[in-house]
């Protein structure tokens, strides 16, 4: 996966240093960030194609609470979709990312 962005040095600290994820170098700062266990779902469309990204988490609430007294900044309240709770917050580098709290099985349990 690769996230394209304005600010791409605000976006690789914020992956390393605000979530914390683990890394490493690819040389001259490129950092490669190790992610959790993912998952792909494939939605039908007749608009645009568009891909979108969005981090796990086991409880949405506790999360957001911990990211915020992080200085993470969410741009959508908690919303129940149904099939899972779910925001978005903001990159450094202006673009988004989704958060959610899966309501349905997850893949990465098989």
């Amino acid at each position: 996966m690769i996230l394209y962005s304005h600010d791409a040095d605000a976006d690789r600290a914020f992956l390393r240093d605000v979530l914390g994820q683990p890394h490493v170098d690819a040389g001259g700062g490129w950092l490669i960030v190790k992610l959790p266990p993912a998952e792909v779902a494939v939605h039908p469309t007749d608009a645009e194609q568009a891909h979108e990204l969005y981090f796990l988490c086991d409880d949405v609430a506790a999360t957001v609470r911990e990211l915020t007294g992080r200085g993470v900044e969410f741009t959508a309240p908690v919303t129940d979709a149904g099939w899972g709770l779910l925001t978005r917050l903001r990159l450094p580098g202006g673009g988004e990312v989704g958060l959610y709290e899966a309501r349905h099985q997850r893949a990465t349990d098989l």
